[in-house]
């Protein structure tokens, strides 16, 4: 059965805008953070600036993206609005926006009760969101594909939340838990099960959809986000069971090939669209495809050859690739999409007659692409000449993120004006 989205079941206006808006000062926060760090952030993914990097990136840029985009896709695609409302929105928003910063002072400053505290209120505030959506999704009359991959990301969007929960708890216990195996689980599943899954998820009935492209063959509209699945609890049973080396090495490989298969068949898809034109959407899709692509390579190489493994910069380029080069570019991609869509529906429904509130149109952000683009490239590569390019990277993806603040930013002050507008016409 297929999704026929009902606008009548959106959320209101602010509820998802304040997401959107508050994503881009994450991301120049991190910028910053690796402006002040340097190449010391780079050394290695234990440092206390690479951890604070990476979670001010994964949950103040994608997790509050996400969230956003959550509240919107679930409640139109289901026909129902999620449980809890606008109320949930703004308890989810204030611990992404409260919580993220006290996890990253807390990995700056070595802080186990930052840290702690951080994770805790972070922990809680998902655990209703994760709720409130499983509940939804379970009560969805279709069981398209796209609702049941959103489904699998959402329960591994639960797992990671909850291995990073417990590993925030466990540090400084001097409890027994295999901290480096947890990590990596908690890294694996926020990765490969949250961000690829839900992007993959959404991408199912967007990139036909938008950007009229055919449909993702079969095999993979149906079957990638359950055997991506699959490959994640097998490895983690096989990481945690301490299975020999070679059954992991070729499981994540096989994971590895699959992700870049994804990729592939996005990018051949969005070749093949109808629209000719490139527009912002069209160009960060293939910057996060071609990313993607670039990082499965990188992963696969990894387990063939261990040298690169065991590279420092090995982790870090593939951080990079992953979050800043396929999660960042996708979701700021969609973001051009859905913000110029959702204040044309808000302005049509509250002030129909008001003028001047800008169409659902896409932004001219081309250059922005190749902006962003350029930043992920200089990261990946930073590790390698650090002195050189990691500052250069943090200025690149500063400007990047200051860039998408604007473009967003213009739609409510747009609106705010229209309004005024034609609240001063009448009579």
């Amino acid at each position: 059965m297929n999704l026929v989205p009902s606008f009548d079941a959106a959320p209101a206006y602010a509820a998802p805008m304040r997401f959107f808006l508050t994503a881009p000062a994450f991301a120049v926060a991190a910028a910053a953070l690796l402006a002040w760090s340097g190449p010391a952030a780079l050394a290695s993914r234990w440092t206390p600036a690479a951890l604070a990097l990476t979670h001010l990136v994964a949950l103040g840029f994608l997790a509050m993206v996400m969230a956003g985009a959550m509240l919107q896709f679930v409640s139109v695609f289901t026909g129902r609005r999620l449980p809890g409302g606008d109320a949930l929105a703004a308890l989810v928003h204030a611990a992404l926006t409260l919580g993220t910063p006290a996890l990253a002072v807390g990995f700056l400053l070595g802080s186990a009760g930052w840290i702690r505290g951080g994770a805790l209120v972070l922990g809680a505030a998902l655990a209703a969101f994760i709720a409130a959506c499983a509940w939804r999704l379970a009560r969805a009359r279709s069981r398209d594909s796209s609702l049941v991959a959103i489904g699998h990301a959402l329960v591994s969007f639960a797992v990671t939340v909850a291995l990073g929960v417990t590993l925030a708890v466990a540090l400084g216990a001097g409890a027994a838990f295999p901290l480096a195996t947890l990590t990596d689980a908690h890294a694996v599943w926020g990765a490969a099960g949250w961000v690829l899954g839900l992007v993959s998820a959404v991408a199912l009935r967007v990139v036909p959809m938008f950007q009229v492209t055919p449909p993702y063959p079969r095999a993979i509209e149906r079957g990638f986000a359950p055997a991506m699945f699959a490959a994640l609890g097998v490895w983690t049973a096989l990481e945690l069971g301490g299975a020999p080396a070679w059954t992991r090495g070729t499981l994540e490989s096989l994971a590895g090939a699959g992700a870049a298969l994804f990729a592939a068949a996005t990018l051949v898809l969005l070749a093949k669209r109808k629209r000719r034109a490139t527009d912002a959407t069209i160009a960060f899709l293939q910057v996060g495809m071609a990313s993607l692509f670039a990082a499965s390579l990188l992963w696969i190489g990894a387990r063939a050859a261990p040298d690169i493994a065991a590279s420092h910069a090995y982790p870090s380029a593939l951080g990079a690739l992953i979050f800043v080069g396929f999660g960042m570019s996708v979701t700021t991609g969609m973001l051009y999409r859905i913000v110029p869509f959702l204040t044309w529906l808000h302005q049509s429904r509250s002030a129909p007659r008001a003028g001047g509130a800008p169409a659902p149109r896409v932004l001219s952000g081309v250059r922005h692409a190749w902006l962003h683009a350029a930043g992920t490239l200089l990261l990946a590569l930073a590790p390698l000449w650090p002195e050189i390019l990691a500052r250069a990277a943090a200025v690149a993806l500063a400007c990047s993120a200051a860039a998408l603040a604007w473009q967003l930013a213009r739609y409510p002050l747009a609106l705010r004006a229209a309004s005024r507008a034609a609240s001063s016409d009448r009579p």
